[in-house]
């Protein structure tokens, strides 16, 4: 199976930056898709940005284009999500994800691995 750790989160003002990290272990990443996922209180959790391991293709929901990229380090098995311009609404936790079922990289349903998540709280 894949473990997830993330880490990188905290407490923010409106305007600014963070960068979450996501190490991977336990198996290969070359067939996989990455994503990272967010939930806030009282909303159901929503998949924020994806990529696929090889190739880098990636996918990001409407509220977080132009402010958010994801991206990979191969030799480390780490994923990022740089935040920039972050918001309130950007406020939760996020989680990082992994499949193997690549054609559902962009569904909210295709995930098998999960990390335990970490806390951005941004202040306005």
């Amino acid at each position: 199976q894949v473990q997830l750790v993330e880490s990188g989160g905290g407490l923010v003002q409106a305007g600014g930056s963070l960068r979450l990290s996501c190490v991977a272990s336990g198996r290969t990443l070359s067939s996989y898709a990455m994503a990272w996922f967010r939930q806030a209180p009282g909303k159901e959790r929503e998949l924020v940005a994806a990529i696929i391991w090889s190739g880098g293709s990636t996918y990001y929901t409407d509220s977080v284009k132009g402010r958010f990229t994801i991206s990979r380090d191969n030799a480390k098995n780490t994923v990022y999500l740089q935040m920039n311009n972050l918001k309130p609404e950007d406020t939760a936790i996020y989680y990082c994800a992994a499949t193997p079922s690549t054609w559902r990289w962009t569904s909210n349903g295709g995930y098998d691995y999960w990390g335990r998540g970490t806390q951005v709280t941004v202040s306005s």
